[in-house]
């Protein structure tokens, strides 16, 4: 980023990255040191892909806190979670291994396996994800599958797809963090202090790297989850600096083209954006 750039508003930088791009780019960004907070189409509906991940977490630890589930509970992995599955690396592992709940969770976040995803929703319902999201405020957020299919077009509607919108994503990041030292937001996740520091450090454990901590330095901690979506690509995080939370972003792209005009991938453009937009929060909220 040259000198001008760095001279000019966080608010403006990040008009100027979404307003280069053809598709829609929804954001909801919150500097952790002042407090401010830049949106765009912030309560928008839009497609959440994987990061809809976060909420069926932390619904499912609210499960184990109120003793209906157990993280030490055995699952196996049977040959029919693997149907209808595009994420993950249990569709290509052997039938027969036995992991545990916990495990499933980890799985389902740190790598986005939809395997996991599997073990984990069989032991909620979607009414269940859905109220509890509800009932911590993300009023924007619609659960309405366990596994989008695998034929869905580009083209889909929302209501094919489970929907959030990226306020509701980086108010969830805030009470998830919040939740580290505040017992009334923990109580309002319905987890405890050791369920609430399992959540962060499991988004913290992140395998992959693209999207908002791919313009950062090297070893920066961000504690996120992505999605892929046939409509767009999305990511929402916590970033830290010097070992504290620095600021949340969600950013989510939509009406993506398959191919942009120079003929580069339109999914490659849709990351490099969050990237971009993530940097400039990086560089823009450090003066």
């Amino acid at each position: 980023m040259d000198t001008m750039s760095k001279a000019k508003p966080v608010a403006e930088m990040l008009a100027e990255i979404c307003d280069a791009q053809p598709f829609v780019t929804r954001f909801s960004v919150r500097n952790l040191l002042t407090g401010e907070t830049i949106e765009r189409g912030a309560d928008e509906e839009t497609p959440s892909a994987s990061t809809r991940k976060t909420s069926i977490m932390m619904a499912a630890l609210k499960a184990v806190e109120d003793g209906r589930l157990d993280l030490n509970e055995a699952i196996t992995y049977e040959a029919r979670f693997a149907e209808e599955v595009a994420s993950g690396m249990f569709r290509y592992l052997t039938p027969g291994i036995v992991i545990s709940l916990r495990d499933a969770i980890t799985g389902m976040m740190v790598l986005s396996d939809n395997v996991c995803t599997k073990m984990v929703f069989e032991r909620l319902t979607l009414e269940e994800v859905d109220t509890y999201c509800k009932a911590i405020g993300l009023s924007g957020t619609h659960h309405r599958f366990l596994i989008p299919p695998l034929a869905l077009s580009p083209d889909h509607t929302l209501k094919s797809v489970t929907t959030t919108t990226a306020r509701d994503q980086t108010a969830l990041l805030q009470m998830i963090l919040d939740a580290q030292t505040s017992r009334d937001l923990r109580q309002k996740l319905g987890v405890s202090e050791t369920l609430a520091a399992y959540a962060l450090q499991t988004l913290k454990n992140q395998i992959l790297r693209y999207a908002i901590p791919s313009r950062l330095p090297f070893g920066t901690v961000v504690a996120h989850k992505g999605g892929t979506g046939k409509r767009g690509r999305m990511n929402a995080g916590i970033v830290y600096r010097d070992g504290a939370p620095f600021y949340i972003i969600s950013a989510f792209t939509d009406d993506v083209p398959q191919v942009m005009p120079d003929g580069t991938p339109g999914y490659t453009m849709s990351l490099e954006t969050i990237g971009r937009l993530s940097r400039a929060c990086w560089d823009g909220f450090s003066r």
